[in-house]
């Protein structure tokens, strides 16, 4: 195995869609994966023979899985490539398939940008190479974000359930109960922030998958995507259920004026200064290397909920492996893809620190019984499985989210630095976004 860190030249993302939109035009049909066959892939002799597998994704975890599947397979080499995180690789992966050249056999693609692929025809569909016999093994969230009809573009490889994460420490200073509903957690802002005016509940300087995470567990769904007739609606009722809470916290100034990742925010979270996040259920490792300080003075609890006595949760993070259609051996390429997640390579990246997408270790005795010893001994995976049964199935994407998400601080992130409302924010964030996909070629809001 072969691992290497590679940086390419990065075009602008506008041209992206333009080329997805031009792909769309002329692509094979996903129904057989672009190879006029109707029948199964012959991935079990693709194995005997062997050959090389270049897998594009930034995912530590992968290391293991490709040095297992190298001594499962001796046959066939694997060569992780480092081309980027998240939107740098996805530049770098359409240029790729632009030029004819280049692309990997397999790529790392978080759900929130897959339609952009899909859309444009650029991922194989891995139905024919079996895929479909999964259909039952992944939680709803994760199968929902990679499959369309008949056609899976994808196989999930992590999941991001959300949970409560809060400072018992700060919270028991304060005699602050956990808050079940959203109307609940404001009033936990304020008094914390009264009993200490340098505590604030949460940091939030404008996150677009933030964002639109609790939208979607609040019920609402902005986007909806038929072909190439797209719909963008901030209008919903989930949507304001959510802008109606969150415009309290900001207008109370209630979360602190913090960028998450960034130095200032994990000191709050290391000094208590910022006492909960409400995130996806991969977050344990972040806590445990980044905020070593503060083991043992947080804990897990459900989501907030918008309607008292409600379980609804939503998904926030996590990727899929794809088999990009410019890829030269795609039945190994599948075979990577499906080793990697689920069974042996499942397993295996949970073990490193992973949050699985796979239905039987969400459900297995030895991974709801884990005690975290960061969580002061608490069994936190019972409460992000729980989490992940509750994810609303009926959740999409825009076919360009990643343009659109790169635009949220020009729009919704002038509530956070103005007199601009939520509201406004999201209105103009739905203008831009309907504007932009027009441009390219769809039809949006028509």
């Amino acid at each position: 195995m072969r691992i290497h860190t590679t940086r390419r030249l990065l075009g602008a993302l506008a041209v992206v869609s333009a080329l997805a939109l031009s792909a769309t035009a002329c692509g094979s049909d996903a129904a057989d994966g672009g190879s006029g066959s109707a029948g199964p892939k012959d991935v079990a002799a693709a194995l005997a023979k062997g050959g090389k597998v270049t897998v594009w994704a930034w995912e530590p975890t992968l290391k293991k899985v490709a040095e297992d599947f190298e001594k499962k397979y001796p046959k066939v080499d694997v060569e992780l490539v480092n081309a980027g995180t998240g939107d740098k690789q996805y530049t770098a992966l359409q240029n790729a398939i632009a030029a004819g050249s280049g692309a990997p056999d397999v790529a790392q693609v978080e759900y929130y940008a897959l339609g952009q692929f899909t859309i444009a025809k650029s991922v194989e569909d891995l139905a024919p190479y079996g895929a479909q016999k999964h259909a039952l093994d992944f939680t709803g969230g994760p199968w929902n974000a990679v499959h369309q009809d008949k056609s899976i573009y994808a196989l999930p490889m992590d999941s991001g359930p959300m949970a409560f994460f809060y400072n018992k420490k700060v919270f028991d200073k304060h005699s602050i109960k956990v808050p079940t509903t959203w109307d609940e957690y404001v009033d936990a802002a304020r008094a914390l922030h009264k009993a200490d005016p340098k505590v604030f509940i949460a940091n939030d300087t404008g996150d677009a998958g933030a964002t639109t995470s609790l939208i979607w567990q609040a019920g609402g769904r902005p986007y909806k995507t038929d072909g190439t007739d797209v719909t963008v609606d901030f209008g919903d009722e989930g949507t304001k259920k959510y802008t109606a809470t969150w415009q309290k916290l900001l207008d109370e100034k209630l979360v602190a004026p913090v960028t998450s990742w960034s130095d200032a925010w994990y000191k709050g979270l290391a000094d208590g200064s910022i006492a909960t996040l409400s995130t996806g259920a991969w977050m344990p490792a972040n806590l445990s290397s980044g905020v070593a300080s503060a083991s043992g003075d947080w804990r897990v609890a459900p989501l907030p909920q918008w309607t008292k006595g409600a379980k609804a949760s939503a998904e926030n993070g996590g990727s899929s492996l794809a088999v990009p259609k410019a890829a030269k051996n795609k039945e190994l390429a599948y075979a990577f893809t499906e080793f990697a997640t689920t069974g042996a390579g499942a397993s295996s990246r949970i073990a490193q620190g992973a949050f699985p997408a796979t239905r039987a270790d969400l459900e297995s005795k030895a991974f709801l019984d884990t005690a975290f010893p960061y969580f002061g001994g608490q069994k936190a995976n019972q409460i992000f499985a729980e989490s992940a049964k509750n994810v609303g199935t009926d959740w999409s994407y825009l076919p360009y989210q990643v343009y659109a998400n790169s635009i949220f601080n020009d729009t919704v992130g002038k509530a956070y630095v103005s007199p601009t409302k939520l509201t406004d924010g999201l209105k103009a964030w739905q203008d831009a976004s309907v504007k932009y996909g027009n441009d390219q070629g769809f039809t949006v809001n028509k």
